[in-house]
């Protein structure tokens, strides 16, 4: 059985909005992220586990706000108190983290296919996110995870790097092309390219 990507039917390469007189390290990256391991990891109130001695992929669960732990592979956004988003270009690691956190302890939920991701890079990304979400973007810092709303739309942002700015917005696959319109519509004052 194959998927089909979220923004798979609007998602069109090539430049758009105010770009003809910026070369390319002026103008944003705009691109779809697929075929990623998305992992929703709760842990029960009555646990008694310490989440910061569990390691998932050589990463500790950090019961700490904002925080994301990472490795070239695999990146776990803290996403409220004991509760984590692992994002895996592993697709078998689900099979090992089962077995590291107990049914008694945690409830894991795939939620690979449920997810729109949507990823921006440059100069101006943080004045695109600024455009629709309340949030202060200017202490958004690398490896740094938000929940927020972008135009009315539930999103988490999860900053990838600095100079220039990249980020990864996570939303409900049902809501992935409003706020890929959303993002896009934001984007045309500074151009970007569709990638």
């Amino acid at each position: 059985m194959s998927s089909t990507s979220a923004l798979e039917s609007i998602h069109s390469k090539g430049k758009f909005g105010d770009h003809k007189y910026k070369n390319k390290n002026e103008i944003l990256k705009i691109s779809e992220i697929k075929n990623l391991l998305i992992v929703q990891i709760a842990q029960y109130k009555c646990s008694k586990v310490l989440s910061e001695t569990i390691d998932l992929d050589n990463l500790k669960l950090k019961d700490v706000p904002f925080s994301v732990a990472n490795n070239d592979n695999t990146r776990i956004l803290w996403n409220g108190p004991k509760n984590w988003l692992l994002v895996s270009t592993k697709k078998n690691l689900l099979k090992d983290i089962s077995k590291i956190l107990k049914d008694k302890d945690f409830a894991l939920t795939d939620i690979s296919h449920s997810k729109a991701i949507i990823e921006i890079e440059g100069k101006d990304v943080k004045e695109v996110l600024k455009k629709g979400c309340p949030y202060n973007f200017n202490i958004l810092e690398k490896n740094n995870s938000i929940n927020s709303v972008y135009n009315g739309i539930a999103f988490t942002v999860d900053m990838l790097q600095s100079d220039p700015n990249k980020v990864r917005l996570f939303t409900l696959r049902s809501f992935g092309e409003s706020l890929y319109h959303s993002i896009t519509d934001a984007s045309l004052e500074f151009g970007f390219k569709s990638i």
